[in-house]
């Protein structure tokens, strides 16, 4: 396994310069010692950043189930490749072994032959953490068919918009899923959808809550029955190294989402091999990502990073706080989890409680934590490393995005010495670079800068489905002969790279850039502080001044918030200076978050310049009802 799993800071070097002096031979060795193939590339790497073309492996011919499933079954058959753990405790975890995915993902494909689903076609899945969204994806893999996952917690409106967008024939769907305590009638939801979407010829629906829901005749049709009849044989479509493999939908500041496309060979590799990498998957360990399949995090981390090393991923349908604030922590006891992966949220939700949630159950199993989805705040990142890691579990607080296909910032555990807030170094094949407002590369660390990127990765998206235009022009078009990834970032004196948030989050105040990341950091710090956001707002002197979004905790609910104000600005003034510190502070109950976790400081920022009457469409939001709330409270 040449160059596939670096061990020690000295060999992460020595890999770092050989994928970057000859990346199409470090690449080359990669695919052709850790993969099967049915034909061999003529080309390693072609492509140009002017038009925004890439070609990984040009001429391979492959087939992307076959690395994840059947190369596995002979050494590997009767090994858990899923582990299903439901929403309630009282229902059992599943097994699912090698042999038994490959049997379900080839009913599964023969199925959607059945439909008339063929290769090139695009199928909507809209489906809960159920098994039967993992098959999904990898029996449209199979089949050659583009598969758009849609998160099930997405609005009608925005279920239809992604449809109609990638003009799918197709919708995988559940009678309703399982969230905590609650149902959701995930069916209902996409009926009202396909009112709207003509290009839809049947639907698929899988049982989980068992209730009646009306079924469209000629179009809905009961998926188990299906399956049952259906064939556990299926020949793999024999792909081309650039055929599409999936769809997925990223939200843009402005305008439509985009619907970004990955393809097979090069998302392939760089997904297994960043896999194996930040999380030093070993043989028989047991990995947990706790994101869903609806976002690239479940796509490259749940389904084929994973699988295309032979691992046991686990699949979580529930919640963080179901039954109670100890459900992740007992389900690492039970199944001896050895790499967790979540996000911020996640940890600063679960570092709100109590910690004997924490400490009734043994976490000695857990060998690498990961951090996910947005920059970690010190506070977080010590009690994750503290409470949850004992000190002696590394964490990977890995940056990438939907539009990199897998991570490309990120310690190697046991070989990076890590840095709290500081995704790091980058991959092998990474080549990171931070530029100025203008358009110059800044050389010198100890600097804060624009994240771009110099070279192209086998995972890089291809182009946004539809409008190559707008992959351009979004990506491209900033810095001449780089990807932009609209992030800020800060390098370090060693070169670690720390993520400061989009570069609109980035707020002058007086002349100064200021990140809100490091100042929400300091606010964080302060004990009775949950969680915050910060945005700038219009200032006769100063140009822009900073407003302050703060949940407290429970315990501090009661105390004089005047205090609290002047003790939280004190903060900021001891960590970053007294330029940073916010002319309003304003307590609220919550923050306006996507159904991944992100805050929506568009909205944040409309709400502070009172411009509330043009807050746009806030229905995709996880807690739309938070958002008046803040209106009616806003500090004028």
């Amino acid at each position: 396994m040449s160059n596939y799993h670096i061990k020690h800071l000295e060999e992460y070097f020595h890999v770092y310069r050989k994928s970057v002096n000859e990346p199409e031979n470090f690449w080359e060795e990669i695919a052709e010692e850790n993969f099967v193939w049915r034909k061999r590339w003529d080309k390693v790497f072609e492509g140009d950043f002017e038009n925004a073309k890439f070609e990984w492996f040009k001429g391979a011919k492959l087939n992307i189930t076959e690395n994840c499933i059947d190369r596995h079954l002979r050494t590997r058959g009767d090994k858990t490749a899923i582990i299903f753990e439901p929403n309630s405790t009282e229902e059992k975890a599943q097994h699912i072994t090698y042999q038994q995915l490959y049997e379900k993902v080839n009913k599964f494909s023969n199925v959607l032959k059945g439909q008339g689903i063929q290769k090139g076609d695009r199928v909507c899945i809209y489906l809960p953490m159920i098994p039967e969204l993992a098959v999904a994806t990898l029996a449209c893999a199979r089949i050659g068919a583009i598969h758009s996952v849609v998160f099930a917690g997405f609005s009608s409106n925005a279920l239809a918009t992604r449809i109609n967008d990638s003009d799918c024939k197709i919708v995988l769907t559940s009678d309703g899923s399982y969230r905590g305590k609650k149902t959701i009638d995930l069916k209902g939801i996409v009926d009202e959808a396909l009112e709207t979407c003509p290009g839809v010829e049947s639907v698929l629906v899988a049982k989980r809550i068992n209730t009646d829901i009306p079924m469209k005749e000629g179009r809905d049709k009961w998926l188990q029955p299906l399956l049952d009849k259906a064939s556990a044989e299926c020949e793999p479509e024999v792909m081309d190294a650039e055929d599409p493999l999936f769809i997925l939908y990223t939200s843009g500041s402005t305008g439509m989402p985009k619907g970004m496309l990955h393809t097979q060979a090069g998302y392939m590799v760089f997904t297994a091999y960043t896999f194996k990498n930040v999380f030093q998957y070993r043989e028989n360990d047991v990995y947990w990502c706790t994101a869903d399949i609806g976002w690239i995090t479940g796509h490259s981390y749940i389904v084929y990073g994973p699988l295309a090393n032979g691992a046991t991923t686990v699949m979580f349908e529930g919640v963080p706080n179901y039954p109670d604030w100890g459900r992740f922590w007992e389900i690492i006891e039970k199944h001896k989890v050895n790499q967790f992966y979540t996000a911020p949220t996640a940890i600063r939700a679960l570092a709100k409680e109590d910690s004997s949630f924490v400490e009734k159950y043994d976490l000695s199993s857990l060998k690498v934590l990961g951090s996910v989805g947005e920059p970690i705040n010190e506070e977080a990142w010590h009690w994750y490393n503290d409470s949850i890691g004992k000190k002696k579990s590394p964490i990977a607080d890995t940056w990438w995005q939907t539009e990199t296909g897998g991570i490309m910032i990120s310690p190697i555990p046991y070989s990076t010495p890590t840095k709290p807030t500081y995704a790091s170094l980058p991959m092998p094949g990474i080549v990171p670079c931070l530029m100025d407002k203008e358009g110059n590369e800044i050389i010198e660390n100890q600097v804060n800068g624009r994240l771009a990127f110099k070279t192209a990765w086998p995972s890089i998206a291809r182009t946004i489905w539809g409008n190559h235009k707008r992959y351009k022009e979004t990506y491209f078009s900033t810095y001449k002969g780089k990807y932009f990834t609209g992030d800020g970032a800060l390098r370090d004196e060693v070169g670690y790279y720390r993520i400061t948030g989009r570069v609109d989050d980035v707020i002058i105040v007086s002349g100064h850039n200021l990140g809100s990341a490091p100042i929400e950091d300091a606010i964080n710090e302060h004990q009775a502080v949950a969680e915050s956001a910060i945005v700038g707002f219009p200032h006769d002197i100063k140009g822009n001044a900073l407003y302050g979004y703060v949940i407290l905790k429970d315990a501090a609910l009661e105390r004089d918030h005047d205090i609290l104000r002047k003790e939280i600005n004190q903060k900021i003034t001891d960590r970053i200076g007294p330029i940073a510190k916010l002319d309003k502070i304003q307590f609220t109950s919550g923050l306006p978050k996507t159904r991944s976790g992100k805050i929506m400081r568009r909205i944040l920022r409309k709400v502070a310049c009172n411009e509330a009457d043009q807050l746009g469409d806030t229905s995709t939001l996880l807690n739309p009802e938070v958002v008046q709330e803040i209106i009616d409270n806003v500090l004028l």
